[in-house]
């Protein structure tokens, strides 16, 4: 069910789509795969929020995108990415990846670990063009440049050290600490997507918690005040 207040629509954590095979435990905000739900196909150029767990040594086998831009924002654990770019890398939390899948690329996704679980978040955005070439990017943003405030991490130019992905919106993230408070204006003709990715919260005084969503199409300042050590994304889109 879908919850609402004044210019602010809730997508709760537990009506999601959810999967759960011997190795993988996920979580889907938005239609995905075998789920299928026509009131919650995507929000603006936002497609996929998938919750993911992966198994150690456990992981997707190479697969193919084209045209869509896929970033990967990690929460626990390591996850060993091979393309058909011919990038290999590894990436931990407080690192996030963005790949432009564009015209075709292949890729493969495992848990680095033969210990230890996996967490992370997976998003797929809807470019403004198709065709592009593909690209990848990765980049560390410490956790103290986040902690107590809005950090770039994503947007069409690329500022302040942030990825470029190839559509017009900005994504940032925060981590919060108890009763900590971070506020964000949502200017006129814009559209907000809130994600609680760790932790209770209240958003404009509606209590949130992890896995929780937030679909905002209004002018508004929004306020999120921490009630535990929290973690969220916050998309800026058309």
């Amino acid at each position: 069910m879908t919850q609402s207040m004044t210019g602010i629509r809730v997508r709760k954590g537990y009506d999601r789509g959810h999967v759960q095979f011997g190795w993988l435990d996920s979580y889907h905000t938005f239609s995905f795969g075998n789920y299928y739900d026509p009131q919650h196909m995507g929000f603006r150029a936002l497609r996929v929020i998938n919750d993911d767990r992966i198994a150690p040594g456990a992981g997707f086998p190479t697969h193919g995108h084209r045209d869509m831009e896929i970033i990967t924002y990690m929460l626990e654990g390591s996850l060993e990415h091979k393309d058909s770019l011919g990038t290999g890398e590894v990436i931990r939390p407080g690192e996030v990846q963005r790949m432009t899948a564009g015209t075709g690329i292949a890729h493969s996704e495992f848990n680095h670990s033969q210990d230890d679980p996996v967490h992370l978040l997976q998003i797929w955005i809807l470019p403004e063009r198709q065709g592009l070439e593909p690209g990848y990017e990765q980049k560390l943003f410490p956790v103290e440049e986040k902690r107590g405030q809005w950090r770039l991490l994503a947007d069409r130019e690329g500022r302040d050290g942030a990825l470029t992905v190839h559509q017009d919106l900005s994504l940032y993230a925060t981590v919060l600490q108890p009763a900590e408070s971070v506020t964000y204006d949502l200017k006129l003709g814009r559209h907000a997507w809130i994600q609680i990715a760790s932790g209770i919260v209240t958003l404009n005084g509606e209590p949130l918690r992890a896995g929780d969503g937030v679909a905002v199409s209004e002018a508004l300042t929004l306020e999120v005040i921490a009630e535990s050590d929290a973690e969220l994304l916050l998309f800026d889109l058309a």
